[in-house]
């Protein structure tokens, strides 16, 4: 494999635009990043565009080649947002938050933290004097849990009610010196301003963004996190191109398609990123961050197909890259494989058993 290491998470989001339920998994979402807890209401979560700013968050880590594990007990959002754990509430206010955070920092153990909440508490109209009081005793509550980690505290982003947008203003005004007395006490407390970064244009609802709007929210996140070394860890290097020895080709996800259950074919290389792979400490061979290469539906069987799917750690997902030049799938041990000895563009990646012969040679 010669590597180039590109991620781009999300490229085929059109393809697959149908929402999710929010409903929580059986099984979280992880691909082994640095833990990011979206934390707070309907913004988070991403009421009107469901998945909200974490879209282009997501898809800005990818670019970046930082590698993140959203984490949280809900989950939402589309097929082309590659991490869809989160931890924001609909209709809930500060102290609602502020009730269960503890058991949600316990459950994931975040290495960072963003929050975005006080939307609910002006909109209720709930002892609004005193929500800048409850707010910095839910940013005690979560740098005493989780003291490692670095909390990015938002200010709430425009309304577009006038009155509630006044009082909207004077919460977000106590924002920054609340931040910055935690500052002073040696907490890992940051000050995010997205109030700025909105306009009441940007507003589908008049409280919730356009997906213009949630992009807007992303940028916001992405440039504050990456002032603040390792809050979302280093960006990866290392994605390599497995090429076949007899044709030249790249191990190629075709058009670039993120969808889950896409064959692999060979291709002309070209260092696109469907075609930069890395090799993990789990063993697995990672595209676009998020998606693994693994025997499809499990099988264990000759002519089973090499595709993409997202990453859980199951042994169909995990390969040995062998001296040999063979790479072998540990469910099976059957070897990566171009079909019919083929070295055609288009050719489809297969397992089968290892024989020896040249179309199951990939060179690293």
């Amino acid at each position: 494999m010669q590597i180039r290491s590109r991620w781009l998470v999300g490229c085929a989001a059109a393809l697959l635009a149908a929402a999710l339920t929010s409903a929580p998994p059986a099984v979280a979402e992880s691909n082994g990043g640095t833990r990011v807890m979206p934390l707070g209401d309907s913004i988070t979560e991403g009421t009107q565009v469901p998945g909200g700013y974490r879209i282009g968050l997501w898809q800005r880590f990818g670019s970046g080649n930082y590698r993140v594990d959203f984490v949280g007990s809900q989950f939402n959002g589309p097929a082309s947002l590659g991490d869809h754990d989160h931890q924001g509430h609909p209709g809930w206010r500060i102290d609602q938050i502020d009730a269960n955070v503890v058991t949600w920092l316990r459950n994931t153990n975040p290495r960072t933290v963003l929050l975005h909440i006080g939307t609910n508490d002006i909109l209720q109209n709930y002892n609004v004097a005193s929500a800048p009081a409850r707010l910095s005793a839910l940013v005690d509550r979560i740098t005493a849990t989780v003291p490692n980690a670095d909390v990015f505290v938002a200010t709430i982003i425009p309304l577009a009610n006038s009155g509630q947008e006044s009082a909207a203003r004077q919460y977000n005004a106590t924002i920054p010196g609340m931040v910055q007395s935690k500052v002073n006490a040696g907490k890992r407390v940051r000050l995010v301003d997205m109030h700025a970064a909105l306009t009441t244009a940007d507003l589908i609802d008049g409280v919730h963004p356009t997906a213009t709007g949630y992009d807007k929210m992303a940028a916001a996140w992405y440039a504050a996190l990456r002032s603040v070394p390792g809050s979302i860890g280093d960006p990866v290097t290392g994605g390599r191109q497995i090429v076949g020895v007899p044709s030249g080709r790249c191990a190629d996800v075709p058009g670039s398609s993120t969808a889950n259950g896409t064959q692999l074919q060979l291709w002309d290389c070209h260092g696109g990123s469907n075609q930069s792979w890395t090799y993990t400490s789990g063993r697995q061979l990672v595209v676009y961050g998020s998606k693994c290469l693994e025997a499809a539906g499990g099988g264990t069987a000759n002519g089973t197909k090499a595709t993409i799917y997202d990453c859980h750690g199951g042994t169909n997902q995990q390969w040995s890259v062998n001296v040999n030049g063979t790479i072998t799938n540990a469910l099976s041990n059957l070897c990566l494989d171009a079909s019919g000895l083929g070295t055609a563009n288009g050719t489809q990646l297969i397992l089968w058993s290892c024989s020896g012969q040249s179309n199951q040679q990939w060179r690293q």
